[in-house]
């Protein structure tokens, strides 16, 4: 008797839909890559902009999948998509936070993809000469499961350049969280031949890595625009490592992180680009134009000018010695010459070359 043929193995279901809070150039192009995998629901607080995506379906210059609806309904997001990675600028966050926590239960799980702090007792301009108490600075993490009854919480990181994202190049993220729940089911929606997705359990150092990377770009960017070559250059990027890992061990991570993706990955990347929203930012500083008139022209917030105002004034009150971060907040926010502050570095007696291994 002839054997009787196997059945067709059934197709894998397809993952649970996603919500993105967040329309900017990232949140648009991970809707895209997520869509790859399942359906989107991308949240825009400007009633204009979904209208328009509505209508003619491109942002950016790329047109959305077709499985990503746009809509200006927190509540609907909340309410289809356990599953939600909000990806909005830092220093709109926690009041995201506090506009969709009501519609939020425990059983939601937030990847947030923002690297900025959190400032919290203080106006970031009015900060007293004493400089910024730990208390005050808090992650994306922090803000979440400040605001909100969510536990299970991650981040998304790496270097991911929104721009080669949206443009179809391939890259790579990391998924960082204390839970293997959240990493998995981020996986899920994420994994694609355009997107490799790593993983880590150090929550905290991916955070960190991701959001002080921005203040070594930004110089890195000006260092560009002001005509200086690759050679110091490389030596911004190699200290300015250094001062990322000084602030971690200050506030409570561990060193691996940035030695990994979401650390020199990212750095580099973001670094070395011009399509780097903080390098490109830089190199017009570099270039000459004034801190008001970049940032009154600049399509999107540059992460790193913020970052870098927070980093100086909490190394002020943490006693941290980092004169990388110090020189380019002379030069960004205080007109300080970019020829006398190179020349410092220069000649900074740095004790040996590594130590922090």
């Amino acid at each position: 008797m002839p054997p009787t043929p196997a059945s067709p193995a059934s197709p894998s279901p397809k993952p649970e839909p996603v919500g993105i809070i967040g329309a900017g150039s990232f949140g648009t192009a991970m809707a895209n890559l997520m869509a790859l995998n399942t359906d989107v629901l991308v949240y825009s607080r400007n009633r204009q902009v979904v209208e328009q995506l509505q209508k003619d379906r491109f942002r950016f210059g790329v047109e959305l999948h077709p499985r990503v609806r746009v809509v200006n309904d927190l509540a609907r997001v909340a309410g289809e998509c356990q599953l939600i990675f909000p990806i909005v600028p830092s220093n709109n966050f926690r009041t995201m936070m506090r506009s969709i926590t009501k519609y939020l239960e425990p059983a939601h799980v937030l990847i947030h993809g923002t690297k900025g702090f959190d400032i919290t007792e203080v106006e970031l301009n009015d900060i007293p000469k004493k400089g910024l108490r730990r208390r005050q600075v808090h992650t994306m993490t922090d803000v979440i499961k400040e605001e909100s009854v969510v536990v299970r919480v991650g981040a998304l990181t790496g270097p991911n350049l929104a721009r080669e994202l949206l443009d179809g190049q391939p890259s790579a993220s990391v998924v960082a969280s204390k839970f293997d729940e959240v990493i998995t089911r981020a996986q899920a929606v994420l994994a694609s031949q355009q997107l490799h997705v790593f993983e880590t359990h150090d929550l905290l150092g991916a955070e960190l890595a991701g959001v002080l990377k921005n203040v070594i770009a930004l110089g890195s960017g000006i260092l560009k625009g002001f005509g200086l070559g690759k050679n110091i250059q490389a030596m911004l990027i190699t200290r300015g490592l250094h001062e990322m890992i000084y602030f971690g061990r200050a506030l409570g991570s561990e060193n691996r992180a940035f030695f990994g993706t979401a650390g020199i990955g990212d750095l580099i990347a973001t670094a070395t680009s011009r399509k780097s929203r903080n390098y490109t930012f830089g190199y017009r500083l570099g270039s000459g134009e004034k801190l008001a008139e970049v940032m009154e022209t600049s399509q999107e917030l540059a992460e790193g000018v913020r970052t870098l105002m927070v980093t100086r004034h909490l190394a002020k009150d943490l006693r941290l010695r980092v004169p990388i971060t110090e020189m380019l907040y002379r030069i960004v926010f205080e007109d300080f010459p970019i020829k006398e502050a190179m020349d410092y570095l220069i000649t900074y007696p740095y004790d040996v070359d590594v130590d922090f291994l």
